[in-house]
């Protein structure tokens, strides 16, 4: 289940890309097989053992074009381990949220994009995301967990105040705001069997739809994201620097 929308976050083959907060590794995975060298970061070592583990299958199943390459590795968001201008692309998809510095992330983020690169920032749409709040602390109040609701000119503002240029917005996954409302509702930390008989059957309708992708409930959620999505999507770039300050930079190295 992609957040980021690739026909507005274009790829070429042999792109390098940077999924940082990777998680289970879902946008890193398509970027591999869009034909990107993609480095899959996250400081959780055990998911990042997993996604490791995912792309050599990937290798051997033969689902990323020639020239494609995959490393996953943990790493810090605030102290990025690559030299500047290092990637043509970065994804940071709900992670954000999660992080006290999200200043200081951006900053990392646009040190190591290089000029007229891309960022994909995906993070909790404020009107969903505030139901759940309401509706249980413990959805939010637990180690790691969400410290902050962002509005999206909020957002858009700080990713602005980073030096980069916001191009396009969208919502994504309205269909699942109920199930996190149902969940927050009846017990969010119940899960599996556990679970309330609405979150269960709510749940096995989702699992479907990723699986299927039936027609009527594509449609659905185009209609609802506007609404109710789930994720807020903001794409951006990093401007080059003019001549006359990129030539002044170059003096300054050289001097």
């Amino acid at each position: 289940m992609l957040t980021v929308d690739f026909s507005r976050f274009p790829l070429a083959p042999g792109d390098r890309v940077l999924d940082l907060g990777c998680g289970a590794g879902r946008h890193a995975f398509e970027c591999y097989r869009r034909g990107a060298r993609v480095v899959a970061l996250d400081r959780n070592a055990e998911e990042i053992r997993e996604v490791a583990k995912w792309f050599a299958a990937m290798r051997e199943a033969g689902e990323a074009p020639a020239g494609a390459e995959a490393t996953a590795m943990e790493g810090d968001a605030l102290a990025l381990p690559f030299p500047d201008d290092s990637f043509d692309a970065v994804i940071i998809s709900e992670v954000m949220e999660h992080i006290p510095d999200d200043k200081g992330v951006l900053a990392e983020m646009v040190r190591v994009l290089r000029p007229g690169g891309r960022i994909a920032v995906t993070v909790p749409r404020y009107g969903p995301e505030k139901v759940c709040w309401t509706l249980s602390d413990a959805y939010h109040e637990v180690e790691g967990g969400h410290i902050r609701i962002y509005r999206a000119h909020e957002l858009l503002a700080k990713m602005r105040g980073a030096g980069l240029k916001p191009y396009g917005t969208h919502h994504a996954h309205a269909l699942h705001s109920p199930y996190w409302w149902l969940k927050c509702a009846f017990g969010v930390n119940r899960d599996g069997d556990d679970a309330a008989l609405p979150v269960r059957a709510y749940h096995k309708l989702l699992v479907w739809d990723i699986m299927k992708k039936p027609l009527a409930t594509r449609l659905a959620e185009d209609l609802l994201n506007p609404v109710m999505g789930k994720s807020f999507v903001a794409y951006a770039t990093k401007p080059h620097l003019p001549a006359d300050t990129a030539d002044t930079a170059r003096g300054r190295e050289t001097a």
